[in-house]
């Protein structure tokens, strides 16, 4: 096994995950298998109970596992499907330590952050990066490793100092290590300085680290004699100096890498020059140049409760782009706070209640995701009813879904205080209730997660049609409540049509309106399996019915040989099928290629 790690240097939020990502593209281009690891130095054992306003969207695994948002980032470059195990964090590894020590296992010896949480950190990554992750049988060729935050925190420590003993244990030729790490211009004197870099390698090797390669984040490439400067400094080959400059989309980053000949580098470091082929980009620089001269707009709103920070719904984003490209549309995300839309907004403030509106009003399709928590539901259920009453394109995703199902409630079955037990534990009409196996005195890894199944009910629908007429699909779950099964007779009366259950039929999973163009409700979360190169069928749907192409969509999709209207192939759908049985910012000002209205999107 090989390994590469990437560690960053002088400040967070320069974009380990995308370069992690996209070194793995690029190595996986080069005809090797690769894996990847994320560690992540908070004491959480998990993400699953963080907050997105601070972390960041939960991102999660087919088996449960809550866990970073670069997992995502990996499963998507990479096309792979990674385990609860390839996310350690501090909070893991002190907790597999003690339960030892609680046993006995270190017979009487003192507990120690030097040898046992060392060693616990290197048998960690040695037993992970041997799991297959691309369904093939037998281990990878190459496992990227990320460190997470920064070099000379406090918490990473114990993480540098195994890491260390790591790469004297597995030897020369089997590790390489890449430290990202930023190039400022100040705009006083508008030269790239190389301080902070130099700073950071300094005290990289002092802690027993030496980089074999240096990314270097700047506003633009850079200049010669900034290279020659690091190289002598740093004591890193002009060479092996990589510039990650400014780029309109993060899809640039691996054709980047492979310009710079990046990949000789690592595969130079590895031992690996003969084993490897040059990258084969072809199908990527070709969806990379469809995105950018993309020019006519499909405005979707967003209606949820963190618009203040994109990454809150970062694979939301992802699947509404990769279906965007392959619909050929330029993706404009009007960002609504669920809150505006509100009557005491209306109220308390009525320029901001207008322009939510106008943002709702403007767009051609709704998409309210999942969250936890009452605020801004009513304004939810009324971007639901907007939709739903004037026929405007609308996927809700987990509460999104269960938003749906009460303004349908409310509205189609005359039940006025139709509610969530989440919201109102004494409503008279419970329409989504608490899971039966839930609990309630424990938050993190208690809800319904991972990957599970469920069953078209309704041959003919949109959602069965989109998954190419599968009878069933796998995807992932991240849930505590549910829809009354009680009142599901009551709710296909009045038109809404349940097309997708669970196996035991009491979980409702997929919703329908069939008298609507395209209004669709999931309980599970398709945005997690998305690929650039296959896009979630019920995001394409959701595109496609916004731009006008969903009846091509649905006539052609699921056949691999056909092209869409637009000229782009359909691919495959992004999840199996069965029949019977931290973000680059961009020059440009758009956030990794996804235009926004900018309410309140920071980084």
């Amino acid at each position: 096994m090989k390994y590469v790690l990437v560690t960053g240097g002088v400040v967070s939020g320069l974009g380990k995950g995308v370069t992690a990502s996209s070194i793995g593209l690029l190595l996986k281009a080069c005809g090797l298998r690769v894996t990847s690891i994320k560690i992540d130095p908070y004491l959480n054992t998990d993400a699953g109970t963080m907050s997105p306003f601070e972390h960041g969207e939960v991102f999660v695994l087919d088996d449960g596992g809550e866990v970073d948002l670069d997992l995502g980032n990996y499963e998507r470059f990479l096309d792979i499907k990674l385990t609860r195990d390839n996310n350690i964090t501090t909070g893991k590894i002190y907790q597999s330590v003690l339960e030892k020590e609680r046993r006995g296992d270190y017979l009487g010896k003192t507990v120690q952050v030097v040898p046992h949480i060392t060693d616990a950190i290197q048998e960690w990554i040695e037993r992970v990066a041997f799991i297959p992750v691309d369904g093939k049988e037998g281990p990878a060729d190459v496992c990227v490793i990320e460190l997470g935050g920064t070099i000379g925190d406090i918490e990473s420590m114990p993480f540098i100092e195994a890491l260390g003993q790591f790469s004297y244990h597995v030897g020369p030729g089997n590790f390489c290590l890449i430290h990202v790490s930023l190039v400022p211009v100040l705009n006083v004197v508008g030269e790239q300085k190389t301080k902070p870099t130099q700073h950071s390698v300094r005290g990289l090797r002092g802690l027993g680290l030496t980089p074999n390669i240096l990314a270097c984040r700047s506003t633009k490439a850079l200049e010669d004699n900034v290279k020659a400067k690091l190289s002598q400094f740093c004591h890193v080959a002009a060479e092996n100096i990589l510039t990650l400059y400014d780029v309109p989309n993060i899809w640039h980053i691996p054709l980047l890498l492979r310009d710079q000949k990046a990949h000789e580098a690592i595969l130079k470091g590895l031992n690996l020059l003969g084993a490897a082929r040059e990258p084969d980009l072809q199908e990527w620089t070709a969806r990379t140049r469809v995105y950018d001269i993309l020019h006519e707009p499909v405005r979707i709103a967003m209606v949820g409760k963190y618009t203040g920070l994109s990454d809150s719904y970062l694979s939301v984003l992802k699947a509404l782009l990769h279906a965007s490209v392959t619909c050929r549309r330029k993706l404009v995300v009007e960002w609504v706070a669920a809150g505006d839309l509100e009557d005491v907004t209306a109220k308390e403030a009525p320029d901001v209640y207008n322009n939510a509106w106008d943002l709702l009003k403007g767009s051609h399709g709704v998409l309210v995701p999942g969250g936890f928590g009452d605020r801004g539901v009513q304004g939810k259920i009324l971007a639901a009813k907007y939709a739903r009453e004037n026929k405007v394109p609308f996927l809700g995703i987990c509460l999104g879904m269960q938003i749906a199902v009460i303004e349908f409630a409310r509205s189609a079955l005359g039940l006025h205080d139709a509610n969530s037990t989440e919201f109102d534990p004494e409503t008279s009409h419970p329409c989504v209730i608490f899971m039966p196996e839930g609990s309630k005195t424990h938050m993190g890894g208690t809800m319904r997660l991972g990957s599970r199944r469920t069953y078209f009910k309704v041959p003919n629908c949109k959602s069965a049609k989109l998954y190419s007429n599968a009878s069933f699909v796998d995807e992932r779950h991240r849930h505590r409540y549910e829809v009354n099964p009680n009142m599901v007779p009551q709710f296909e009366n009045a038109g809404l049509s349940f097309v997708g259950k669970d196996e035991t039929g009491r979980r409702m999973e997929i919703i329908e309106l069939p008298s609507h163009p395209y209004f669709v409700g999931t309980q599970f979360h398709p945005e997690f399996k998305s690929r650039p190169g296959k896009p979630s069928a019920l995001f394409l749907g959701l595109i496609a019915a916004a731009s006008g192409q969903l009846d091509a969509v649905l006539k052609n999709y699921g056949h691999e040989s056909k092209l869409l209207p637009n000229g782009i192939s359909n691919g495959k759908p992004s999840v199996k099928t069965y029949q019977n049985g931290n973000a680059i910012k961009s020059s440009n000002g758009s956030l990794n290629g996804v235009y926004s209205n900018g309410n309140g999107v920071h980084h």
